[in-house]
């Protein structure tokens, strides 16, 4: 037994406590399909974000821990509900208006606003496919209008239709008195407006699988389940989309559940054991409100690729998935930071700490050397100190920081320093706010300038930080906190900002003195 999995057994990583439910799942019987299966689910209704992703990240976690504990193969599919009728219309794609037609239609016949794909869902399938290729996801994909109209549901749709009246008294109980009036499981799609309806059935025939319905003319309508004809209501989709595939893992926000016992109590009655689950609580935007695809609130993936990595982003997935997280650009530096914090802390852990550190997590096990000479939040100053507008400039100062280090020798740290100016011109100068130093924090600024023009000791952060805290004491700021806080409002225009001796060994000693003077003369504030 190799300490590998000895250690994955005990590891307090959520990943590793997940998997081994499923190890002991399996533990007297493998899986009779030969393989464990863990499934992402999508509704294209509106264009993938971050949350979408964040759940194939973190299945793709939790199956890797598996295969660290487990010799049974798995697969990983990620499904899109693109039958689905469209509900309504997104607020975030052009010529909205073009799509009110199409209200209700499966996601697969709209037409795509974009005019790229064969239809909305399509072009929202490709959008997810290529984010999850992005990031190196091995999945296999399966669009709902595929899976329905090849017959692969068939099985499993006339067995809905042989259980109808157990289905349907699950769902019932859980349905307000006036829904259960109307409710069916089943929703045709119209022979005569290509719309999915939601009609009470007028008979359920066992015998030969068919259902028969008013359309929306009135006209008696009588259509088979199978062919794609007829679409599940998406709570029993939940639980049959289980069965037809043996569904063996799938994690989905918190949202769901209160559904979670309907959609296992469907499974099972269509002969099938009902999954392993994992809940997680949902992304919040900047304003504490649930993120939406139809909304488009939040950030988009590739709003967060423009000014980070793709690693930092799976970094940010990891963390605590049971709590609540606002998802907004101001986490995208803390994300960067810390993420590299884990890559450069991996290399000197051992075995068990390493199993807890997220970077094992998000690399499969092989995390890659950090090459990140400086912090991403000291770029972000160092872009606002200097205005800097292309990362050739940034790496001007980091030069000064590491003289050996190159574009060519610090690819990571060169995609960095570029991400840096960006996000500074689109984030933090537009916020930037200068004032005037009071008459104490002049004379203590005009201090620290006449320090610096007489340095004469090591460009070192530690040693210039020193230096900066023996102005501020001689000052008598109380706390010592006013006196950064000073510096940073008044030289950076913002409350918050670096080590203030890091930052003069990386901007310059003459740099950080023309900044002083240029702060003292009130030149920002103007």
């Amino acid at each position: 037994m190799s300490d590998l999995f000895e250690l994955a057994l005990t590891s307090k990583a959520w990943p590793f406590e997940e998997a081994r439910k499923l190890v002991k799942r399996f533990a007297k019987n493998p899986p009779a399909k030969g393989f464990v299966l863990f499934e992402t689910g999508y509704g294209p209704s509106g264009l993938p974000h971050i949350g979408t992703f964040g759940e194939v990240a973190r299945t793709a976690m939790v199956r890797h821990a598996f295969e660290a504990m487990s010799d049974i193969p798995t697969k990983l599919i990620s499904f899109s509900d693109d039958l689905d009728g469209m509900r309504k219309v997104p607020n975030n794609v052009p010529n909205p208006e073009a799509l009110q037609e199409h209200l209700q239609r499966p996601l697969s016949v709209v037409p795509d606003p974009f005019g790229k794909f064969a239809s909305f869902g399509d072009h929202n399938n490709a959008m997810l496919r290529r984010f999850l290729d992005t990031f190196g996801f091995e999945y296999d994909f399966i669009s709902s209008s595929v899976f329905y109209r090849s017959g692969q549901f068939d099985e499993v749709l006339l067995r809905c239709v042989e259980k109808y009246d157990e289905i349907m008294a699950v769902m019932l109980a859980s349905l307000r008195e006036e829904r259960r009036a109307t409710y069916s499981i089943f929703l045709p799609i119209s022979p005569t407006t290509g719309r999915v309806l939601y009609v009470p059935m007028t008979s359920v025939n066992k015998a030969d699988g068919t259902i028969t319905f008013d359309d929306e003319d009135g006209t008696e309508t009588t259509l088979s389940v199978t062919g794609g004809q007829v679409k599940l209501q998406w709570k029993p989709d939940f639980g049959a989309r289980w069965a037809a595939l043996q569904v063996d893992f799938e994690m989905y926000g918190k949202d769901h559940s209160t559904n979670t016992p309907i959609y296992d109590k469907i499974c099972r009655i269509l002969g099938a054991p009902a999954p392993q689950h994992f809940v997680y609580e949902m992304f919040l935007d900047e304003n504490g409100q649930k993120i939406s695809k139809s909304s488009g609130n939040g950030i988009s993936i590739d709003e967060w690729l423009t000014y980070a990595s793709a690693e930092s982003l799976s970094y940010f997935m990891y963390l605590k998935p049971k709590s609540a997280k606002r998802l907004h650009f101001d986490v995208i530096p803390k994300a960067v930071d810390e993420y590299h914090q884990q890559l450069r802390a991996f290399a000197g852990q051992d075995l068990k700490a390493q199993l807890a550190n997220p970077v094992w997590h998000i690399h499969r096990g092989q995390p890659p050397v950090s090459d990140m000479v400086v912090p991403f939040s000291m770029l972000l100053n160092l872009a606002s100190a200097s205005s800097a507008s292309t990362k050739a400039q940034m790496w001007g100062f980091i030069n000064k920081y590491a003289p050996d280090a190159s574009p060519e020798t610090h690819p990571g740290m060169d995609q960095a320093a570029g991400f840096a100016v960006r996000y500074f011109h689109d984030f933090v100068k537009p916020t930037k706010v200068y004032r005037l130093p009071t008459d104490v924090e002049r004379t203590a600024l005009e201090d620290l300038a006449s320090r610096l023009k007489a340095w004469d000791g090591e460009i070192d952060a530690e040693t210039l930080q020193s230096m900066v805290f023996s102005v501020g004491k001689t000052h008598e700021f109380d706390p010592l906190r006013a006196w950064f806080g000073a510096i940073y409002e008044v030289l950076l225009g913002a409350k918050q900002g670096p080590r203030f001796g890091g930052f003069i060994a990386l901007y310059g000693i003459n740099e950080t003195i023309s900044l002083i003077d240029t702060a003292l003369a009130g030149n920002f504030v103007k």
